[in-house]
């Protein structure tokens, strides 16, 4: 089974929740429209930034079926939905239930709790996932700062050996530039690798890698457009600086308490996510205050994704 390979950028959205850390879907068609206006391609949905591993199976699913509905129609806007977790079988009814769906790719994690200890086990995993939804593409999602799985995605392919239809592809979220290299020489390229950090987006743009998955895409697009075309321009210097400003921009995540700060980003681009659910902390009201600050300092207004619809209203 062939599969392109996704050139651009993917948000990692954030779930929509309200004051009571409930699902607020109506939010997201207007979030598919802030995402479509910044040119972004697809959506990796149910992840890490989406509290996928917070959410029931059942809130999982809505979350599925409302960018489903929102994104009816546009074949260019790829939606991926993250399966990953603990239950193998929950896996796969995910993976069945995204397949009916008709969403674009199906993506998975290894468990992380008892942990794949072989690139066989872990391949062995892949397989009846992917197998689940046989029609759809399949990508492994490589994150082992939360997994705590850190068998090499050079092994794991070479464990797959061609044997799951389906693998379209990696989400690579790690910092190991020579195993994502190596991946991306297997079988000539046969690979779709996912570049998914996005304060190294650089190093690797320089490897070829021009299809990448973040969370700060969902509210710095233009920042990322900019630099992806500076450096396909040969302009290094220009490339590095931008690259430079979502480090700062990033930077201010980890100052106001880690991921929990994405959803304060958005609302700065007028969608309002609400907070995150517990264990994950929100930022006070007046950290917030200290946080617009900080934001505005750093320029934030001259690279954030913006809503004409918002603008002009």
């Amino acid at each position: 089974m062939n599969h392109q390979k996704l050139t651009g950028l993917i948000a990692a959205p954030f779930t929509p929740m309200n004051e009571k850390g409930e699902l607020n879907l109506g939010i997201i068609p207007a979030y598919y429209s802030l995402l479509k206006d910044n040119r972004i391609i697809g959506a990796f949905i149910n992840g890490s930034t989406g509290e996928g591993v917070s959410q029931t199976k059942e809130e999982k699913k809505l979350v599925a079926q409302a960018w489903a509905d929102a994104t009816s129609g546009d074949a260019d806007f790829k939606v991926i939905n993250l399966v990953g977790g603990t239950s193998l079988n929950e896996c796969k009814e995910m993976a069945a239930y995204t397949e009916q769906l008709g969403l674009y790719a199906v993506s998975f994690t290894a468990p992380f709790y008892f942990k794949p200890a072989t690139p066989h086990a872990l391949a062995e995993c892949c397989k009846q996932v992917a197998a689940a939804a046989s029609n759809t593409a399949f990508y492994y999602y490589h994150i082992p700062v939360l997994t705590g799985c850190n068998i090499s995605m050079y092994d794991l392919l070479k464990a797959a050996d061609g044997s799951i239809p389906n693998f379209a592809g990696i989400k690579y979220t790690h910092e190991d530039f020579m195993d994502f290299l190596s991946c991306m020489y297997i079988d000539n390229g046969r690979y779709d690798m996912l570049w998914g950090r996005d304060e190294n987006m650089l190093p690797a743009l320089a490897l070829g890698s021009f299809g990448a998955v973040g969370s700060t895409y969902n509210y710095a697009a233009p920042l990322y457009h900019q630099l992806i075309e500076a450096f396909k321009n040969g302009e290094l210097e220009k490339a590095k600086d931008l690259q430079h400003q979502s480090i700062e921009m990033i930077r201010l995540l980890g100052k106001y308490g880690g991921i929990a700060t994405g959803k304060a980003y958005m609302k700065l681009v007028g969608i309002d996510c609400g907070g995150f659910r517990l264990p994950v902390q929100n930022m006070s009201d007046d950290d917030f205050e200290n946080f617009k600050k900080n934001v505005a300092s750093i320029g934030f207004e001259n690279f954030c994704s913006k809503h004409p619809v918002a603008e002009t209203s």
